[in-house]
Parts: structure tokens; C-alpha cells; sequence
């Protein structure tokens, strides 16, 4: 059975689809098949994979699933990187969310058969900043939910305001949704305010926190206008080095949860 992994955060700009594009790489490159799901109608974890002219010649996206009641496996597109498909998004996608949510909180949720599940042993899913109709639907199909943090002290505030929202999925749609960890982004050791950032976010969510964190780097802001994920870009940077401890801290985690 799948492990389902949301990303997500209310604020934009705070690395959350390099985190899900470099994740998904980085747990395929393993050896574990993997899908990443383009939720947000921007459809950059599409274009950072080179995935969005593949998917548009081939009329492949995930609003054809949400709203064509099409399956998740017809509209898979292989990614240049052994055992990873993207179910792509365009910015149509974005018409969902003039839906309204009564019912259809758990679109996504119903669109997972046994297939899909049996196939992929990871689903990433990036969803878009901000709490929508899409941002539900990517909350209530998950086991666990990722929250990546800017080192900067207003992000903080919409960590904790992120937390209040997830506690609402929690009691009124998806009880058994756990978050599986913070991740401090953008971390940059020459200036104070990261650490200081960094020593908050221990301070109030120590047990939360991943020990990876991931920094400012030039490379992980390249990558994407090559199509590729940092391993294939730089596999030598400070980004890619991050990233791939990430891959090992979160695969290691959920393997415990998965053993206890």
C-alpha cells in the first residue's frame, strides 16, 4: 500500500514544490516507485520535471481525474527518472475550486484504487498556498502532511495559524492525518536570523522538527529551468546533499511508523 505525503502551506515562496519535486526524486532514485501529483494549478512540479509538453500533447492532468471522473492511470506521464510519474497539472486546474466543497473534499481521496495503490509505494502531492478546495482534497487523501517553513520570523506566525487549519481537517474530515514533520528551508548559516528562526522552531516544535534542514542554494533555483531535479542538475551542491538527507530521514520515519 501507498504512503501518501502532503506538502503543503498556506504562505507561498517558503520551498514547497522544490521540496516535493526533490523528494519524490530523491525516494525514486532509491529504488521505491513513486508518484507525484501536480496540485497546484501554477503546475511547476510539472514544469521542473520538463513533464508539461508531454503532458499537454497527450491531454494528461489531474483536473481530468477531479472533475472527468477519468482514472489516475490514464493520465500518468513517465518522468525522465526511473520508477517516477507525474500526474501533471495546468492552470485550468484552478477551475476546481469554483466548485463547491460540499462533497467534494474527497475527489482525490475516491480517485485512488487499488492499482494506484498497489503500484506506487510513495505519493507526493504539492499542493498550492493557500486553503482551498484543492488543498482539501490533497489533505484528506493523505497518510501524512509535510510542512516546509522559510527561515524568516513571519513565517512562523503562518506555521502556527497552518497547524490551527490542519487541526480542523484533523477533527472534521481526516482524523487519522498526521504530520510527519516541519521543514526549515532557505536556511542561511551566515545570517543570524536563520538561526534564530532555526532555534524557535525548536524551541515550539522540537518533536516535529526534521534535522535536516534545507539551505539557500543557487543550484536548487537553476534546476528547474533544466527540467531536472537537483541530483541530476548538481548532485555535488549544498542543495542536492540536503535533499538527499531529507529522502533518508523520511524514509527511515516512516518506516519506523510503519514497523510500530
Amino acid at each position: 500500500m501507498s504512503t501518501i505525503i502532503s506538502i503543503t502551506n498556506q504562505k507561498g515562496g517558503v520551498g514547497k514544490t522544490t521540496t516535493a519535486v526533490n523528494l519524490a526524486a530523491g525516494i525514486a532514485r532509491s529504488g521505491t516507485s513513486t508518484l507525484l501529483i501536480d496540485f497546484d494549478p501554477q503546475g511547476h512540479a510539472t514544469e521542473h520535471l520538463g513533464a508539461r509538453a508531454e503532458s499537454e500533447k497527450r491531454q494528461r492532468s489531474v483536473l481530468n481525474v477531479l472533475q472527468n471522473n477519468q482514472s489516475i492511470k490514464d493520465n500518468l506521464v513517465q518522468s525522465y527518472i526511473p520508477n517516477l510519474y507525474i500526474l501533471p497539472a495546468n492552470l485550468r486546474l484552478g477551475l476546481y475550486n469554483q466548485n463547491s466543497p460540499q462533497g467534494k473534499q474527497f475527489s482525490l481521496k475516491q480517485a485512488f484504487d487499488e492499482e494506484i495503490l498497489s503500484q506506487f509505494e510513495f505519493v507526493i502531492i504539492d499542493c498550492q498556498p493557500s486553503l482551498s478546495l484543492l488543498t482539501l482534497n490533497a489533505l484528506t487523501s493523505a497518510d501524512f502532511v509535510l510542512l516546509p517553513v522559510q527561515a524568516e520570523f513571519l513565517a512562523l506566525d503562518g506555521l502556527t495559524q497552518l497547524v490551527v487549519t490542519l487541526r480542523e481537517v484533523q477533527s472534521k474530515l481526516h482524523p487519522k492525518l498526521s504530520v510527519l514533520g516541519i521543514l526549515l528551508t532557505m536556511f542561511d548559516s551566515r545570517n543570524r536570523l536563520s538561526g534564530e528562526v532555526q532555534n524557535e522552531l525548536k524551541k515550539n516544535f522540537g518533536k516535529d522538527l526534521f534535522e535536516t534542514v534545507i539551505p539557500r542554494n543557487i543550484k536548487l533555483a537553476e534546476a528547474p529551468s533544466f527540467g531536472k531535479s537537483v541530483f541530476d542538475y548538481d548532485s555535488f551542491s549544498s542543495g542536492a546533499k540536503a535533499y538527499f538527507n531529507l529522502t533518508t530521514e523520511i524514509l527511515t520515519k516512516v518506516n519506523n511508523i510503519r514497523n510500530s
